[in-house]
């Protein structure tokens, strides 16, 4: 499963730290974060509300561009190793400068270097979604919007939505989606997770995105299943997050496999990898014992997944032989 070539579409950059980097870098900058992390050094949280604080509060020790190149570096050659050979990771303006573009362009400027170093020496190709966070609310998202749409191009590709489903509702957003669909960006939008069907079909109506994070709750409505299938919108789907933080009990009880056979274009990642002790590799291992999934079905995936990135042709057509060696 490992060395399958992979192609992972939702990935957060701050929650896929490791935690011994998170440790190493609070040691340099006097930061007390160690509440955070469990006897083992792993990431510790009660549920899903303290995970986002338990996350906000490691993304606080990130605090230059420089420390999002290391931390770039970090994450691709963890992820790399997994088999990925490209990846769409989400970066939020509102960690890196806080919302003030010249900022953004700097912390943007050293993600980009690390980006570049690792594909040419790991082979992985990364491309940037910039995401709002819903429950800053939505005046900051239009910050966010606007820094998106500024630095739009080959490697920023996209635009989202992450954080509290319960904040706020989609239509409040839908300045900050039209600025960046006006600069060309592509579009996504976790829904689906915490809240149910109807909370799919109000992101749907209010921000037309083109995928959705998760989005695996639209199981609970068959006819919302069918739409999606015909409209060919793309899910995201992280089943070992699902399992982590209890959306469903174990790996059998996921409706991944259900989406799938019903005709919904559906692809797999690790979402924030370290908090929920996965990898790309356990997706696929943990999947194949669920459901049998086989090599040729990994493979499919793989493909239905590049076809939905973000990113151009030519870049497309590389990783598409990548996908078929």
């Amino acid at each position: 499963m490992r060395e399958l070539p992979k192609v992972e579409l939702h990935l957060h950059l701050e929650g896929a730290a490791p935690p011994a980097f998170v440790r190493g870098l609070s040691k340099e900058k006097h930061v007390d974060i160690s509440g955070i992390f469990d006897a083992r050094g792993n990431y510790r949280y009660k549920d899903f509300w303290d995970f986002l604080k338990v996350y906000e509060a490691a993304t606080s020790v990130l605090q230059s561009p420089e420390d999002y190149r290391r931390l770039t570096l970090a994450v691709l050659e963890e992820t790399a190793a997994h088999g990925v050979v490209y990846a769409e990771t989400f970066l939020s303006p509102d960690f890196c400068g806080g919302r003030d573009l010249g900022a953004w362009r700097e912390y943007l400027l050293a993600i980009q270097e690390a980006s570049d170093e690792a594909e040419r020496k790991m082979g992985i190709t990364l491309r940037g979604i910039v995401t709002c966070i819903r429950h800053f609310g939505p005046e900051k998202a239009r910050e966010t919007a606007i820094c998106a749409a500024e630095t739009a191009g080959d490697w920023i590709t996209g635009f989202g939505i992450a954080g509290d489903e319960k904040a706020g509702a989609p239509k409040d957003f839908r300045w900050a989606f039209d600025c960046a669909r006006e600069a060309g960006l592509r579009l996504t939008a976790h829904a689906g997770e915490w809240a149910g069907p109807e909370g799919i079909r109000d992101t749907l109506a209010a921000l037309a995105p083109e995928r959705l994070g998760h989005g695996v709750r639209a199981i609970e409505d068959l006819a919302l299943v069918d739409e999606l299938a015909e409209r060919g919108i793309v899910l995201e789907v992280c089943p070992g997050s699902n399992v982590a933080l209890g959306v469903y009990k174990d790996f059998r009880a996921h409706p991944v496999h259900e989406l799938d056979r019903r005709g919904v274009k559906v692809t797999i990642s690790t979402d924030d990898p370290p908090f929920f002790h996965t990898t790309m590799t356990r997706e696929y291992e943990e999947l194949h014992r669920a459901f049998d999934w086989d090599e040729g079905q990994f493979r499919r995936i793989a493909k239905v997944s590049l076809e939905a990135a973000f990113c151009d042709t030519d870049t497309k057509t590389k990783i598409a032989k990548l996908l078929e060696a």
